[in-house]
């Protein structure tokens, strides 16, 4: 009680300890106190798996250092704290000194932003490292929240040289390097290999195409039934994110981008081309109406896509490349052996288009630890962490070489053409009012799907707004 009373209405007693503690709550925050460093090697010794190297040995003579605390804030379950955790375990392992205790939480990126901005709007030195998403430097940069690496660690071009052109421009903000890349990630269709063998239907590769095999296999499920009884009547032919979170970002502009179309032009004003807009929406309506997609598509959020597809209950789904480790390796998972994982379709006559993620890692500007933050961000982005996620997490890595890497192909053979299909994806807008923009493309989206806007009124709204905060 004495570590939550001191965390929630310490630094923070501007808030209102009660307020803060609700926010806590709400989020699902657990605070993990790591044990000592001795403790940590110990445990690191037990549990580090193999693809984490030993430390090369020190020179004998060394000066005593000062002991050092630093807090990590490792996101939610989708970022996977477990792996961090381990690699955290081995850095305090190299370095005795540092002493790292992990706080998790968040389900969304959405709910991690939101905790996030409370901390550090604060001024709270409580956190020293933070995990945010690709959206998030630009936004956090000009909020003064976090330290600027290149005082640290060097000049941007040289640091992110090893890692994908998309995360490096991602991180630099007005010239200085704002964060580093944790780990890549796109979207990318799944489909159900064993169906589409069962039922001799081809890959898609435009959404008519997907559409025309979605229904011919629903069709033959439903009528599959043995000895007369009733088939599969619930199997949808592909599932999209439509509920009010970031997720419908890239549901609006998949079609959009396909059709060859731009949100902003290099100086950040808003371009929308609101037929083309209208005309992506409109795909996606289409689809409900035709059964392939399940008519409360504007409820539908990542987890429910995961979970479904996990559960046999989907067809195609447009998903994280995180998504790929869960249906394989999770416990309840249906389809174990049976995914497959394709580029996104085109819209007929367009070109594929997929939505850039990912994560990166910062240093808050009000850590009383900088210098030995940037160096455990510099070691958890390293290539060696990296390569970690990728065989244990089958997380996509940020750095170019290890899409060509014997042991994460090994463990991950799909990566090996999932790296053209990172490098080709598109960024969302870089803004620092990134959060005003994802909420006039959720919201306005999710009312389209939701049958309660037209298209045309939803992308009205949309380009209206976008005018009023992409200046």
């Amino acid at each position: 009680m004495n570590l939550w009373r001191r965390l929630l209405c310490g630094p923070v007693r501007r808030l209102g300890c009660v307020g803060l503690l609700g926010l806590f709550i709400a989020l699902g925050i657990g605070v993990v106190a790591q044990a000592s460093a001795q403790v940590s090697a110990q445990v690191s010794a037990q549990t580090a798996p193999q693809t984490v190297p030993q430390a090369a040995p020190q020179p004998a003579a060394q000066p005593a250092s000062k002991a050092v605390t630093l807090k990590v804030f490792a996101g939610g379950s989708g970022q996977r704290p477990d792996l961090t955790r381990q690699l955290l375990a081995q850095y305090s392992q190299r370095h005795p000194h540092i002493k790292v205790e992990v706080e998790t939480g968040g389900a969304t990126s959405d709910l991690q932003r939101q905790y996030l901005s409370t901390i550090l709007n604060a001024k709270d030195a409580t956190i020293d490292v933070y995990l945010i998403d690709i959206v998030n430097p630009a936004q956090y940069h000009g909020a003064g929240w976090l330290e600027p690496l290149d005082k640290l660690l060097g000049p941007p071009a040289q640091v992110l040289q090893p890692y994908l052109p998309a995360y490096a421009s991602a991180n630099v903000v007005d010239g200085e390097l704002a964060a580093l890349p944790a780990f890549a990630d796109a979207m990318f269709l799944y489909y159900r290999r064993d169906l589409l063998e069962k039922h001799r239907q081809p890959l898609p590769r435009t959404w008519d195409e997907l559409a025309g095999v979605a229904r011919a296999v629903q069709a033959a499920e439903r009528a599959s039934g043995a000895s007369g009884a009733i088939g599969n009547t619930t199997l949808q032919g592909l599932s999209i994110q439509g509920a009010p979170i970031e997720g419908t970002v890239c549901t609006f502009l998949l079609p959009y981008w396909s059709l060859g179309k731009e949100l902003s032009d290099s100086r950040g004003k808003q371009t929308l081309d609101r037929a083309a807009a209208a005309q992506g929406l409109q795909q996606w309506l289409t689809m409900v109406d035709q059964g392939v997609i399940k008519k409360n598509v504007a409820e539908v959020r990542t987890s429910d896509t995961l979970n479904e597809f996990k559960a046999g209950q989907v067809l195609f789904a447009i998903n994280w490349g995180f998504a790929w480790d869960r249906y394989q390796s999770d416990a309840d998972s249906k389809v174990k052996g049976q995914v497959g994982v394709l580029p996104l379709p085109a819209v007929a006559g367009g070109r594929s288009a997929s939505c850039l993620g990912g994560w990166q890692w910062a240093v808050s500007a009000f850590s009383r630890h900088k210098a030995e933050s940037a160096k455990l961000v510099s070691y958890l982005a390293s290539a060696e962490a990296s390569r970690f996620y990728a065989v244990r997490g089958s997380l996509l890595p940020a750095h170019r070489a290890l899409y060509s890497d014997a042991e994460v192909l090994q463990a991950v053979p799909w990566f090996r053409d999932a790296g053209p299909a990172v490098m080709a994806a598109r960024s969302r807008p870089v803004s620092p009012d990134y959060p005003q923009v994802s909420d006039a493309i959720r919201t306005s989206t999710s009312a389209a799907l939701a049958r309660t806007k037209t298209p045309e009124r939803a992308t009205a709204e949309i380009g209206s707004r976008l005018a009023r905060i992409m200046r």
